[in-house]
């Protein structure tokens, strides 16, 4: 194999395993075969156009034009000209695929669904890497300055996956770049003359160099230092301090998708999509239900809670998910002194209704529901396991209607110092006018429970806020910023400014997000539509738990336990699950014709195929995909059984027959026997040394395997037939060859200890035989093709200069 022929196969092999960081941000992983097919596309056009020769230039264009191309008919083969050359059309589509896929980015937590946009996004960009890796290490001779698109490919993995991706991919990333650095030191040092290495020094068939040569010491004390510095790089953190154990070491936070007990939450976002819902046209119904409840008011349908603040976004901590309990524990801080009511409800969710997180009034006390659900014991949230939805879900929750007076929570206790710690943390830049506006408005309170109260007042009745869902959304610290100077905004903006100003005045606060009560029904049932949609905050009070707070004007209900006059309701008896029609959503979902992308994609189409992982391209258990994956499989498992399989149909072919009859099939015979001894020595480590006699070869083989008896003998016989073979004008047919060579090998066995026997059975040293063929047929076919292609522009120039007149 030629230099330029190496470096381009090591070029695509570190961008692989460079990109295999990237694996556990998707899932499934089916990205990376599309991207190693492009890649592999664009690395022979490369070697093609550089063979050709065509300048550097001229090379790199041709190569963006194949990646083009092939990215054209995977991605956007209805949009293209021909189904294959990239248009308009084609580049409008990419780009809508690409703001999708950054969308799902933000939308998802990993393992993100196979989405269309962001296999694209993986595909090409990888694509994109391995061409700048191509172009620097092949075109250019710079192997070196090639690792940095490699540790850009890496970081960008590290960072997604909170900070590591793992020290087995770091390992092979690491190893693809020295493999790339190794390939292009044999080509430098190939040019200075021929390369003698391990096949000389083995005594390979036709090389006058024998035991004790001349060996590759560049490239094996590169090999070494390469092994160290990988070695260095992942034990060295764990004895430094300051670090939490390096790339081999796991944070506390780490972990993103789980299974069984144990796993963490990794669920979609529900408020990437909450500003969306509210802009619905059509007030889709996404469930219904029936309760005992009296008021149905207060009965918000909470999914998710969002407890951390970090300054850009308000998100929900990954925690340690377990079985859904019979029955969930008591709600933190919720004193038996406050009046409760249990409330039981039946809840139908839509079929054109998809979200990981399961709808239900808080505290729930009881949850009765079919599929793989999973709790989260901080949040007291249901979240779906393996791709479980609420799509058509059917289930019933019992709650408790916690309705504590206003004397109650002014005269609650402080909060737990753990709790207090972690929810009312504040980002460093949280601008100072939010905290100054804080304490303004609640100036003269006298309890956190006033300070909430007026808080509350302040945004949605006395402060001169305006609602308006137009306004752009925002969750970071410039927004709540923003939000309080222009005063407009949506339940967004109202619970997360709130919950921060609460935080910045020592008040422990998170936000939740859900939908209001609903719309009750002639039917006595309550719908709840995709505009039901909402945000607010929740406040922790000793003795009441976490309290709702509405600060959002016209929005949801204002708690009676921050006004004036406190109603009483008491709920009916438990309700009955109810099975009958006038329970099931009142129309079923119906996609608009003007149906968006954006739309399909958040459910308001039909099933949404990317939470489901069913229905996009690459996500769902595709027939054709598992049988890739399986042969795919099985040719890994098979890679390291490959010498073992080669040495045992060698030996199979050598001894096979004992049939020969002609003076030349007997020859024959004796030295294919001869080599298949030969072979059996080299395997248990006595080189062959192809310089000597087959008698003095017999002695050493005997010498150095340290045989005896019937071993030794049958070396030295099947020698003797090999030397009469060679110089006896009318050799005798020898018999029995076969199983002299059997002897042999089982002589070999009884001598070795095991780790010699397990080296020679699945590691066999003559092995070496199958690449030494496959280089000498690779030089072969590229000496004719040379001399073929010389002949051809000889034969043309020949023919050029016949036809062109001599005007000299």
């Amino acid at each position: 194999m030629s230099g330029r022929a190496r470096l381009t196969l090591a070029a695509w092999g570190a961008t692989l395993m460079g990109a295999g960081a990237l694996l556990p941000l998707v899932k499934p992983a089916t990205w990376i075969f599309t991207a190693a097919f492009v890649l592999a596309l664009v690395s022979g056009v490369g070697a093609l156009a550089r063979r050709a020769p065509l300048a550097r230039p001229l090379t790199l264009l041709a190569q963006v034009a194949v990646a083009l191309v092939a990215l054209t008919v995977i991605f956007a083969r209805e949009q293209a000209i021909l189904w294959f050359l990239p248009g308009p059309q084609a580049f409008a589509h990419a780009a809508d695929l690409f703001g999708a896929g950054a969308e799902d980015v933000g939308r998802y937590a990993i393992p993100a669904p196979d989405t269309e946009g962001i296999r694209l996004m993986l595909v090409g960009g990888v694509v994109a890497i391995g061409l700048i890796v191509d172009t620097l290490a092949v075109s250019f001779r710079k192997a070196a300055p090639a690792g940095l698109p490699l540790l850009a490919l890496y970081s960008v993995a590290a960072g997604l996956s909170g900070g590591g991706a793992g020290w087995l991919w770091f390992l092979l990333a690491a190893s693809g770049y020295l493999l790339l650095l190794l390939a292009e030191g044999r080509d430098r040092l190939s040019q200075w003359g021929r390369v003698f290495g391990g096949a000389q020094r083995s005594g390979r068939p036709g090389t006058p160099v024998g035991s004790g040569g001349p060996t590759f010491a560049p490239a094996r004390t590169g090999r070494r230092i390469g092994a160290v510095a990988m070695g260095v790089a992942l034990v060295v953190p764990l004895a430094l301090p300051g670090f939490t154990g390096g790339l081999l070491g796991g944070g506390a936070d780490e972990g993103t998708g789980g299974t069984g007990k144990g796993g963490t939450i990794s669920a979609v976002n529900p408020l990437v999509s909450l500003q969306d819902n509210l802009r619905q046209q059509e007030d889709r119904e996404v469930l219904r239900y029936r309760t005992n409840a009296r008021d149905t008011s207060g009965l918000y349908l909470r999914l998710v809670a969002l407890d951390q603040f970090d300054g850009t976004s308000w998100k929900s901590s990954v925690r340690p998910i377990e079985d859904v309990p019979r029955q969930l524990p008591w709600p933190q801080g919720l004193s038996q002194d406050v009046q409760i009511d249990e409330v039981t409800s039946n809840f139908v969710a839509s079929d054109g209704y998809e979200q990981k997180w399961l709808p239900m009034p808080y505290p729930a006390g009881r949850v009765d529901i079919d599929g793989r659900w999973r709790y989260e014991p901080a949040g007291r949230m249901l979240v779906g396991d393996d791709k479980q939805t609420t799509r058509g879900a059917r289930y019933q929750v019992s709650s408790l209607d916690v309705r504590p007076t206003s004397d109650q929570l002014a005269a609650s206790g402080p909060a737990p110092e753990k709790l207090r710690r972690e929810y009312t943390k504040v980002p460093a830049s949280l601008p100072d006018d939010v905290r100054a506006t804080a304490l303004r408005i609640t100036q003269g309170a006298r309890s956190d429970y006033e300070q909430a109260v007026k808080l509350q007042n302040w945004f949605a009745r006395d402060g001169g806020f305006r609602y308006d869902v137009e306004v752009e959304s925002g969750t970071g610290v410039q927004a709540i910023s923003r939000f309080l100077k222009d005063k407009q905004g949506f339940c967004v903006h109202f619970s997360f400014s709130m919950a921060a100003m609460a935080r910045s005045l020592g008040i422990p606060a998170r936000v939740a997000v859900g939908f209001m009560p609903g719309t009750t029904q002639t039917d006595g049932s309550v719908s709840v539509g995709i505009r039901d949609a909402h945000a607010w905050p929740e406040l922790y009070f000793e003795g009441a738990g976490w309290t709702r707070f509405e600060p959002t004007p016209s929005r949801g209900s204002t708690p009676a336990y921050t006004r004036d006059n406190t109603p009483s309701g008491t709920a009916t008896g438990p309700a009955q699950p109810q099975q009958s029609a006038s329970a099931q959503p009142s129309a079923a979902p119906s996609a608009s014709e003007s149906c968006t992308p954006q739309m399909r994609r958040l459910g308001d189409c039909g099933p949404d195929a990317a939470v489901a992982g069913a229905e996009t391209g690459g996500s769902g258990p595709d027939p054709l995909t598992v049988v890739l994956l399986t042969l795919g499989a099985l040719v890994v498992l098979a890679l390291p059984f490959l010498p073992l399989l080669w040495r045992t149909r060698v030996r199979a072919r050598r001894l096979g027959s004992d049939g020969a009859r002609g003076p030349r099939e007997t020859a024959a015979r004796t030295l294919t026997v001869w080599r298949e001894i030969n072979d059996t020595a080299w395997d248990y480590g006595v080189e062959p040394d192809e310089s000597l006699s087959p008698r003095k070869a017999a002695a050493r083989i005997v010498r150095l395997g340290e045989l005896r008896g019937e071993a030794a003998d049958a070396v030295h016989r099947v020698a003797r037939a090999v030397e009469e073979v060679l110089y006896a004008p009318h050799p005798r047919p020898a018999a029995g060859l076969a199983d002299e060579a059997a002897r042999v090998r089982t002589g070999f066995h009884a001598s070795a200890d095991r780790r010699t026997r397990l080296r020679a059975t699945l590691a066999p040293r003559s092995a070496a035989r199958l690449r030494w063929a496959a280089s000498a047929r690779w030089s072969e076919t590229s000496t004719n093709w040379s001399l073929r292609r010389r002949a051809l522009l000889t034969r043309a120039t020949t023919r050029l200069r016949r036809t062109t007149p001599n005007t000299g």
